[in-house]
C-alpha cells in the first residue's frame, strides 16, 4: 500500500544499517528515497507522517554518490570514436558494463579524429539519464583536435587542427555541432583560442585545458576566459618548471577569477601518474581533483592488440602502448579501482577518495543539484561499497541496477 498519498503514490525504501557520506563525512544514519530521489525524513515524519514500504538491509556498507567520470573513451570492445551506423548501442553496452564499477553517470569520450567521424558520431550520442540499461550520459567530451602536435599523446597528428576561421566556425566544420557536448578540451596557446574559450562557455560547454605546451600565463588567461578544467594533470603538458610550472601553475595560482575553482583529471591508475606527483597534486589543490579513468575499448579485454580512434594500440599487463611505441594511450583501469588506488597513493581519507569520484566531478560540470551528492532531492544514484571501497551494487534513482554475486 503507498504510503504518502498526499504527496506521492511511489513507494518509499529506506537503505538501513549502513554509513552514508554526507557533508564530507560518513554519517551512520538510514537513507530515504521515493520517485528516484533522496528524502528528508523528517519532513518525511512530521509532515507527512509516512513510513517505508520496503527496506534494503546495507549490512554495514558505506554508501556514497554514484561515480561519475568525465573521460572514458570506450571500454569492453567499444572505442567511441570509431564510427559506425549505431553508435548509441555501443555507447549503452559500456553504460551497462560500468555500473559494476560503481560508475552511474559518464561523458563518452572522443579523441582527435576526422571530421566525417564527429559528424557521424555526435549526432547519435545523446544526454539521457541512467536506469537499469546503464549509466546516465551527462554529454560528450570531445578531447581534440584542436590541440598540440608537440603534445599529441596517442592522439594521430594529421587529424590535428588550428583555428584558422576564428574559431567557432572551425569548432562547426569539425564537431558539425555542439548539442550534447558536456566538455571541449583545447590548447590554450592555439591562435584564436581565447575568443574560442569564450564562445564554448557561453554556450554551456565545459572547456578543459590538455594536451598543450601553454604557459602559465596563456593557461591563466583561458582560466580568465572561463576555462575551469585540466585534462589529465600532468600527463600531455609541459613538466612543472619553477620558473614557469606551465599548465600545472594552475593549482595554486592568484590569477583564478574570486569564486571560481580549477578542477583537474588525475588517472589514478598506478601508470600515469606517480604516487609522489599524485601526492603533491591533491596536497595543493584537494577540491580540484577529479578522477577519471581515460578508459579505453580494451579495459576488460585481455592482453593484445586494440584500438583507440584511428590508433592501433598494444596492452601489456595494465600497460595500453600505441602499437610499435612507449607512448602510453589511455587506461584500462575502471573507475572503483582508480578510487581504490588514489586512497592508498594519497594516503587521503575515504571520504576525499569518493568524493573525487562523484562531488568533484558533479562541481565541475555544474550538476549538483542532481549528481554527486547525497543531499535530500538530489538523484538516489548510489554505490555500496565495503571498508576497502570494493563495489557491493550499484542503485540509479533509487533502483538496484547492478550486484555483487554472493
Amino acid at each position: 500500500m503507498p504510503s504518502n498519498k498526499s504527496v506521492s503514490d511511489a513507494p518509499i525504501t529506506q537503505f538501513i544499517n549502513c554509513r552514508v557520506l554526507r557533508e564530507h563525512r560518513l554519517q551512520r544514519e538510514d537513507l530515504w528515497v521515493r520517485d528516484g530521489r533522496i528524502l528528508d525524513p523528517e519532513k518525511l515524519f512530521f509532515d507527512e507522517q509516512g513510513y517505508a514500504d520496503e527496506r534494503v538491509d546495507c549490512e554495514d556498507s558505506i554508501i556514497a554518490p554514484g561515480f561519475i567520470d568525465v573521460q572514458i573513451n570506450g571500454g569492453y570492445g567499444v572505442d567511441f570514436s570509431q564510427a559506425s551506423e549505431d553508435v548509441g548501442r555501443g555507447v549503452t553496452f559500456v553504460s551497462q558494463k560500468i555500473l559494476q564499477h560503481g560508475v552511474t553517470s559518464f561523458c563518452p569520450t572522443l579523441v582527435t579524429s576526422p571530421p566525417a567521424v564527429y559528424h557521424q558520431v555526435l549526432p547519435q550520442v545523446k544526454v539521457q539519464d541512467g536506469g537499469a540499461q546503464g549509466a546516465g550520459v551527462l554529454g560528450v567530451h570531445l578531447e581534440g583536435p584542436f590541440i598540440s602536435a608537440e603534445k599529441k599523446g596517442a592522439h594521430p597528428e594529421r587529424f590535428l587542427r588550428t583555428f584558422q576561421s576564428g574559431g567557432v566556425q572551425d569548432l562547426m566544420e569539425a564537431y558539425g555541432g555542439l548539442d550534447h557536448v558536456a566538455i571541449v578540451t583545447l590548447a590554450p596557446e592555439l591562435a584564436g583560442s581565447q575568443s574560442v574559450v569564450r564562445e564554448l562557455c557561453r554556450r554551456g560547454v565545459t572547456v578543459s585545458l590538455g594536451h598543450s605546451v601553454a604557459n602559465l600565463s596563456q593557461a591563466e588567461e583561458a582560466v580568465q576566459q572561463g576555462a575551469t578544467f585540466i585534462t589529465h594533470l600532468f600527463n600531455a603538458m609541459l613538466p612543472f618548471h619553477h620558473r614557469d610550472p606551465g599548465i600545472v601553475g594552475l593549482l595554486t595560482s592568484d590569477q583564478v577569477p574570486a569564486g571560481r575553482t580549477v578542477y583537474y583529471g588525475m588517472i589514478a591508475d598506478g601508470i600515469h601518474t606517480n604516487p609522489a606527483a599524485l601526492r603533491i597534486a591533491h596536497r595543493a589543490h584537494p577540491s580540484g581533483l577529479v578522477l577519471v579513468t581515460d578508459a579505453i575499448a580494451a579495459m576488460g579485454l585481455p592482453p593484445g592488440r586494440h584500438t583507440l580512434g584511428q590508433q592501433v594500440l598494444e596492452i601489456q599487463g595494465l600497460h595500453a602502448y600505441v602499437a610499435g611505441t612507449t607512448t602510453l594511450s589511455g587506461s584500462i583501469a575502471p573507475m572503483d579501482m582508480c578510487v581504490r588506488h588514489f586512497k592508498h597513493a594519497a594516503g587521503c581519507s575515504v571520504e576525499e577518495a569518493l568524493e573525487a569520484a562523484s562531488l568533484h566531478p558533479a562541481q565541475l560540470l555544474g550538476v549538483t543539484q542532481q549528481k554527486g551528492t547525497l543531499d535530500f532531492g538530489s538523484d538516489a544514484d548510489l554505490v555500496l561499497l565495503d571498508d576497502a571501497l570494493n563495489v557491493k551494487a550499484t542503485f540509479i534513482s533509487g533502483k538496484e541496477v547492478w550486484r555483487k554475486a554472493p
